[in-house]
């Protein structure tokens, strides 16, 4: 069960109807592909079930960069305490080579699964790790231990086609950051013996939770609908033009990476010599409320708050009850679980900012299990296509992204 409280003031239905009818607009038009994911993920499923059956891997390693890898990661360090702790799992993601040397170091190919995934088919940092897997091995034969997902015909997937390999496809419209409830994500998830289904599940309830009034054409309850209210109070802001997520748990950092990378690429756009955004930043607590926090209470007021709690972690480690000499000022924690204390500070904190008059959200999630972290994304990702909709940007293109691309290729070329 996820929960999330609102602590500014709501607008009224009139004024979030609008928003409301964007996202419904998208939903119906078909052309965006991830608000269709619940509903359309079991073909991925059955052809990486059949791929997966009868084989056993002591390693996965997933070659892919941007949407095609944090999203990954992001569930991996979720739910990591589910998956089976003999089964190695790496990522390579960035043409660091020192990176690149410790994550293929030790592995015996032959028990290892290798998950090659790009949307486009050519992307540079992919296609190039790629090579160099294949070169540290001496691979000739991919048909029993690589997957590929891409887009369609790409010219990936004829590469991996001619080599007798298995391709699974992502939907053409499912951009790569909104991508990690299609195949991007499930057949990871699938490898690392997680149940992709009950991912789907989870983001299907987020769709009925947040969608579906909407999408029966009822917009009388929309004061209610958290993703509507949020999305048009933080766009809309007079003077926040950051959103911090702060997040109480070390499994969900990386959670934070992809919410970072979601929003940004998805918000900051410019229309002709206008610029758009939303600067999204990411925290852990409570170790930055040693750091990030101060800037946060006393510096300039240009800041929106999403906390995030964990209500039931799953340990139930005590704060020993020992007074230590000259220490009993930090006595009044003890024989509270370490968890309760984590909450306690995420309440406090929070409670801290809202009085300083920073607007501020708090998600608490019940547990952190594969229909949650599936609820969460689709929760991010509807957040997200609300936002641009009422900037009035572009939120599914990366037109900046694009152009450093071409940079990089005049200048290796010209070189």
């Amino acid at each position: 069960m996820i929960k999330n409280k609102l602590f500014f003031t709501k607008a009224k239905n009139d004024a979030l109807k609008n928003v409301a009818l964007a996202l419904k607009d998208e939903f119906e038009s078909g052309e965006i592909g991830y608000y269709h994911l619940p509903n359309s993920g079991e073909s991925a499923i059955a052809q990486a079930s059949e791929f997966l059956a009868g084989k056993n891997f002591s390693a996965v390693v997933v070659v892919g960069i941007g949407g095609s890898s944090v999203g990954v990661r992001a569930f991996y360090e979720m739910l990591r305490e589910k998956i089976e702790p003999n089964l190695r799992f790496e990522i390579l993601d960035n043409l660091d080579d020192f990176s690149v040397k410790n994550a293929l170091n030790g592995l015996k190919f032959n028990d290892t699964l290798f998950i090659i995934s790009s949307k486009s088919g050519t992307t540079i940092e992919t296609i190039s790790l790629f090579k160099v897997v294949l070169d540290e091995f001496g691979a000739q034969d991919l048909s029993r231990n690589f997957i590929f997902i891409t887009d369609p015909n790409s010219a990936l997937e004829t590469y991996a086609k001619a080599q007798n390999a298995t391709v699974i496809n992502m939907p053409a419209n499912v951009g790569g950051r909104f991508s990690v409830l299609s195949a991007v994500g499930l057949v990871p998830a699938l490898a690392l013996g997680l149940d992709a289904r009950a991912l789907l599940a989870g983001a299907k309830m987020a769709q009925e939770r947040f969608l579906g009034e909407i999408l029966n054409g009822n917009f009388e309850n929309l004061e209610n609908n958290e993703v509507v209210q949020k999305a048009r109070h933080y766009a809309t802001h007079k003077n926040a033009t950051i959103n911090v997520i702060f997040s109480y748990c070390d499994r969900l950092k990386a959670f934070n990476d992809w919410y970072v990378q979601l929003w940004a690429e998805s918000i900051g756009k410019k229309i002709g010599y206008t610029r758009y955004g939303l600067t999204p930043v990411g925290l852990v607590g409570s170790r930055d409320q040693h750091s990030f926090l101060q800037l946060i209470m006393d510096g300039v007021k240009d800041k929106t708050v999403t906390f995030m709690k964990l209500k039931n972690s799953g340990t139930s480690r005590k704060i020993p009850n020992l007074s230590l000499e000259n220490l009993a000022s930090c006595d009044f924690v003890n024989d509270l679980s370490l968890e309760s204390v984590l909450n306690f500070q995420c309440d406090a904190t929070a409670q801290a900012v809202i009085n300083e008059g920073v607007s501020v959200d708090v998600i608490e999630v019940g547990a952190l299990d594969e229909a949650n972290a599936g609820f969460l994304f689709y929760y991010f990702e509807l957040l997200t296509s609300a936002v641009g909709a009422i900037l009035g940007v572009n939120t599914y293109d990366q037109p900046g992204v694009e152009a450093g691309k071409r940079i990089l290729k005049s200048m290796i070329l010209n070189r």
